[in-house]
């Protein structure tokens, strides 16, 4: 018996001792050469791990980074382009300052604005609402008012208004990862450019109904009547599907759109002071003046000229 238990022993630590021999012959002929570049970058990354630089984590953007034979199409939205020009300097790239960002809120179908048509009894989930019916209210396309982009949020810039029944974006706290447009099933809200001195437009619907349907829907709605866009000089406001879009890039906030828009659905932030529509609209209508004169006085002259030839 004694004899037995020895033996067992002995054979159970050699066999020990050679599947250890094993693995570690294994490790060594397969093992993976890491950049240790990847520690460096991920060392300097906020360390969220919200996944709103398109990765799992900071990790994985890291890895990303180093494999990357640049950084275009690369960024990190809560470190910014103070931690990309820190990833850029280690990697040996250049990087370009992105202007900032921050989540917008493209309803404006509040409680009064957009009345509700039946009562939901179900789990209280923007998701499971809109897997099962359009909504509460008469409008297809506005806020389910669950919170689904609160509960996303990791940094609490988030907040359902009880008064108006939607979502408010707290831009001191917002790093615009994006994780409240990917939780929001309505796809309602956008990452936009902050502007200049936070001031920005957008328009605050995304009602593709025609005119009607939608002003019935809400009272705040876009109707597609493209005032706005025929009002725009720098074009920056395109139509499409019955609904207007502002191109941050080409607006130069002059507020031009917001004081025509017959709805309200164009909101203008941050500006310094109120919009005053009837200076605004006096501005318009003095430039159209000038433009028919102008227009008249070169039809003026093109007769003229035309006149002048016919003598000769």
């Amino acid at each position: 018996m004694t004899h037995t238990v020895i033996w067992t022993i002995a054979i159970i630590t050699v066999l020990g001792l050679v599947l250890a021999l094993v693995l570690y012959l294994v490790a060594k002929k397969f093992k993976v050469e890491e950049d240790p570049r990847i520690d460096e970058v991920e060392k300097v990354m906020p360390g969220a791990n919200c996944g709103g630089c398109g990765f799992a984590g900071c990790r994985a953007f890291a890895e990303a980074a180093v494999k990357s034979p640049d950084l275009e199409g690369v960024f990190c939205p809560v470190g910014g382009n103070d931690v990309m020009a820190k990833v850029a300097s280690i990697l040996g790239y250049e990087v370009k300052a992105k202007a900032p960002e921050v989540a917008v809120v493209r309803c404006n179908g509040t409680c009064e604005a957009r009345p509700r048509v039946n009562e939901y009894d179900g789990f209280a989930t923007c998701a499971v609402k809109a897997a099962l019916y359009a909504g509460d209210t008469a409008c297809a396309y506005g806020c389910l008012g669950c919170g689904d982009c609160v509960a996303a949020c990791q940094f609490g810039a988030l907040s359902m208004d009880p008064a108006t029944g939607l979502p408010v974006v707290d831009e001191e706290k917002c790093t615009a990862c994006g994780a409240c447009v990917k939780a929001c099933p309505k796809k309602i809200i956008e990452l936009r450019q902050k502007g200049p001195r936070g001031m920005r437009e957008f328009v605050s619907c995304v009602n593709k109904d025609k005119g009607p349907v939608a002003k019935k829907a809400c009272a705040n709605a876009c109707i597609g009547c493209g005032l706005c866009a025929k009002t725009c000089i720098h074009e920056a406001i395109t139509m499409a599907v019955n609904i207007a879009w502002i191109d941050s890039y080409k607006c130069k906030l002059c507020r031009e759109c917001e004081a025509v828009c017959p709805t309200g659905a164009i909101h203008g932030v941050n500006f310094p002071k109120p919009l005053d529509k009837d200076a605004v609209k006096a501005r318009i209508a003095e430039r159209k003046k000038k433009a028919t004169e102008a227009k008249a006085a070169e039809a003026a002259l093109v007769a003229e000229a035309a006149k002048e030839a016919a003598h000769e």
